[in-house]
């Protein structure tokens, strides 16, 4: 669950798929540090997780911003081929995952923003979702249909283009 969630929150970033096993690890560390600490409050295990991650995951992006990321050296060879994407696929990618991210920043609630990075970034169920949310199952799905509902309405709008004289 750890692993889903900070994946989906890291993918955006440049080398974020590189720092998520370490951010991932880092909450299952504190998780199980915590345990001897945990008190059920009647909130479920999932949520107190969720809020280990989310806060792992705001560090790890506090510490990307201000990281002097530097380019790779030329003169560095490398041993093997390289099948790393070419300049070309990466900014498709790239601007893939901007277009994605612009949508999913355009939608009204972070509610539902986080509702669809758990249900379809994440994979996790509605169940799953629900317990880390403090939602019921059926709730999540109502979010997550209302959620998708309106990014298909800004993408309809975006295939019509721009329509003057509305």
């Amino acid at each position: 669950m750890a692993h889903r969630y900070v994946r989906s929150r890291m993918w955006t970033y440049p080398g974020g798929a590189d720092m998520v096993d370490d951010v991932a690890q880092e909450v299952c560390v504190e998780v199980f540090g915590s345990l001897g600490r945990y008190r059920d409050e009647g909130r479920p295990f999932e949520a107190f997780v969720y809020g280990v991650a989310a806060r792992k995951v705001a560090d790890a992006q506090r510490t990307f911003a201000v990281a002097d990321v530097s380019p790779p050296d030329p003169s560095d060879p490398s041993d093997g081929a390289d099948d790393s994407p070419t300049p070309e696929e990466r900014e498709f990618r790239q601007s893939e995952v901007q277009h994605i991210v612009s949508l999913l920043d355009r939608l009204p609630q972070e509610k539902l923003r986080e509702v669809l990075r758990l249900r379809v970034i994440a994979g996790m169920s509605a169940e799953e979702t629900g317990r880390a949310l403090g939602m019921t199952p059926g709730a999540v799905r109502v979010a997550q249909h209302r959620a998708l509902s309106t990014l298909r309405g800004f993408v309809g709008r975006e295939a019509r283009g721009p329509v003057w004289g509305r």
